[in-house]
């Protein structure tokens, strides 16, 4: 257990780091946008080629590791809605909800983390979820939401199912049009080609993947803060708690109980590549959801909750799986 804490408590100390710059006012909220542009656009892109050039094809789009990914993402936004739709939670702050369940903070921390944690060889695995969350569970949530707030609006059911169209294909834009799908294609062409890039530019991008790690993680603590302080609603615990608590206990059990039974049937799933997805699950909900809710009209305040309470309460689960897991950090 020491050697895992060894290693999960620099990278949520960073995100410490972060939330505490942005409260004392060393990091002013307007260079917020320019900080996670950085991130966005350069460095987590050069990482992820990295990763994705050193990566065999099919480890990056292993189908079998795919289909337990997203059938459990489905599951969760599913299972998420169903028990968290009240009086005070409609459909669509509860499918804003269900994608903070089902979507862990992967491209920030857990591709940096994991391969800490288990060699380069995690890098696969994960990448395969981060593609799995860009285009098929943030579209679905979307699509939910923007479905739920035209029926709101007093739409008919032909309205509602137009807007949700609207919405997911909006959405699958945005995922075209983020740099890090294309960051990874660009490493797999390289991966299956065997070009290599030329001294200086090899050395620019190396340069740029080794900030992407410790800039991302402040950035969370950063968005984290930002998030707390545009939250205008007050929130009941029963209202956000029990969806950090899906994220980090349900979540990660359904991937290991699907991919356990996947291997079980003999599919083409390694017990490597079983273990990196469940602890990919069990990672906390990914920050930059709190900005789609904003833009959404949803309950920011909520979601910016859950988040945080998932990432607080991350370091002491996440760690703990790792130790029931075995894991040895080399």
């Amino acid at each position: 257990m020491p050697s895992i804490f060894a290693v999960t408590l620099p990278f949520f100390a960073l995100v410490l780091c972060g939330y505490l710059a942005a409260r004392r006012g060393v990091l002013p909220e307007s260079a917020i946008p320019g900080l996670n542009g950085y991130v966005l656009y350069f460095a987590l892109p050069c990482m992820l080629f990295r990763f994705g050039a050193e990566t065999p094809l099919f480890d990056l789009l292993n189908p079998v590791v795919l289909a337990v990914y997203v059938a459990a993402a489905l599951l969760i936004v599913f299972f998420t809605i169903a028990v968290t739709m009240n009086e005070r939670v409609g459909l669509k702050d509860a499918a804003f909800g269900a994608l903070v369940a089902a979507f862990p903070n992967t491209g920030f921390m857990g591709v940096p983390l994991l391969v800490a944690l288990l060699g380069s060889a995690a890098a696969g695995p994960v990448i395969s979820s981060i593609l799995a969350d860009f285009f098929i569970t943030s579209t679905l949530c979307l699509a939910l939401a923007q479905a739920a707030g035209a029926a709101a609006a007093g739409g008919t059911a032909d309205a509602a199912g137009a807007s949700a169209r609207q919405a997911a294909l909006r959405a699958l834009r945005a995922a075209l049009g983020n740099p890090l799908p294309w960051s990874i294609a660009l490493g797999a062409v390289f991966s299956v080609t065997g070009l290599t890039l030329p001294g200086p530019v090899a050395k620019v991008v190396e340069m740029l993947a080794a900030s992407a790690s410790p800039v991302a993680l402040f950035t969370i603590g950063v968005v984290l803060w930002r998030s707390s302080q545009h939250a205008h609603t007050r929130t009941p615990v029963a209202d956000y708690l029990p969806v950090a608590l899906i994220k980090l206990f349900v979540h990660p059990l359904l991937v290991f109980l699907l991919g356990g039974a996947a291997l079980s049937l003999g599919a083409p799933l390694t017990k490597f590549q079983l273990v990196v997805l469940t602890l990919a699950a069990a990672l906390p909900s990914a920050s930059n959801v709190s900005l789609l809710t904003e833009r959404y009209g949803a309950d920011s305040g909520r979601v910016a909750r859950i988040i945080m309470s998932s990432t607080v309460l991350a370091f002491g689960s996440f760690s703990g799986l790792a130790w029931l897991f075995g894991v040895n950090p080399g």
